[in-house]
């Protein structure tokens, strides 16, 4: 890998926190509400979701052109720490940012040494140039895109900041994932494809011609017991709003159709990882 130019000085990232919110930053109405609804499965989300892949990683660098080590990033939507941990591990300056008090709990808990900064990425307050990169993992559909790229682009340095988002999703190229998609949009109201995995790109594009977003996608596996998967479902944004008692029998149909097809109760999750990195312009 190339290494990225030299840059000029930004703040320590150990005051970030504190830095002054740019004076036109306001979330939108409802950013907070919607940002806030994974906190009523907090525990069950930290316990069954999955990591990301080291490949993933190894593409935000290659595609960012510059090594994560040492690099000063804003993990925005963090959650549990999830993506916050690993992007820590691999060596970068983290700052997690997340707005859901029961979700930066368990992150804090989990993550004691981590700057983590309560706020939605429609209003970071961060200031200007003060970032390397500004990941989104599983989360940048929360926001009203309109908001959140140019925030993004703000606090990111110049040149050779990037803004980079992802999603873990059920691998559209496995049969027995579609056809499970296709029975949990048939019986959950609030159920929502994971179409702007891989339209994001086209987003940004459109908000902003001079952006050149590149999308990537990559496969990966893990076996897991039948009942994580199960709670893996359970804490998605649709269970958590039908609550526990509606979500039961969906969730125990689910449990004999996999039973057939893995009978002895060890599920082979296949996901799909969406990637979008977007360098800011110089």
């Amino acid at each position: 890998m190339t290494p990225a130019p030299a840059q000029q000085p930004a703040p320590d990232f150990e005051s970030l926190p504190d830095a002054e919110r740019a004076p036109d930053a306001r979330p939108a109405p409802d950013a907070r509400s919607r940002a806030l609804s994974f906190d009523s499965v907090a525990a069950q989300y930290e316990a069954a979701r999955p990591d990301y892949p080291p490949a993933l990683f190894d593409a935000v660098e290659e595609l960012t052109g510059r090594p994560l080590k040492g690099s000063r990033v804003l993990d925005v939507g963090a959650g549990t720490g999830i993506a916050t941990r690993l992007l820590h591990e691999r060596g970068a300056r983290v700052v997690a940012v997340e707005p859901g008090p029961a979700m930066a709990g368990v992150l804090r808990r989990a993550l004691p040494g981590v700057p983590l900064v309560r706020a939605v990425g429609d209003a970071l307050p961060f200031a200007a140039g003060s970032a390397d990169l500004v990941t989104y993992a599983q989360a940048w559909h929360w926001t009203d895109p309109a908001r959140s790229v140019p925030e993004a682009l703000r606090v990111l340095a110049r040149p050779h900041g990037a803004l980079a988002l992802w999603w873990n999703v059920p691998d559209p190229d496995v049969t027995w994932t579609r056809e499970q998609e296709a029975r949990l949009a048939r019986r959950l109201p609030g159920y929502h494809a994971h179409g702007v995995t891989y339209r994001a790109a086209a987003s940004i594009r459109g908000l902003d011609p001079d952006l050149a977003p590149v999308y990537r996608r990559l496969h990966w596996t893990r076996r897991v017991p039948l009942d994580l998967h199960l709670a893996h479902l359970g804490s998605r944004s649709y269970f958590a709003a039908i609550g526990p008692e509606a979500a039961a029998p969906v969730l125990a149909d689910e449990r004999a159709h996999l039973l057939e097809r893995f009978p002895d109760g060890v599920v082979e999750e296949s996901f799909g990882v969406d990637l979008t990195v977007t360098l800011a312009p110089s």
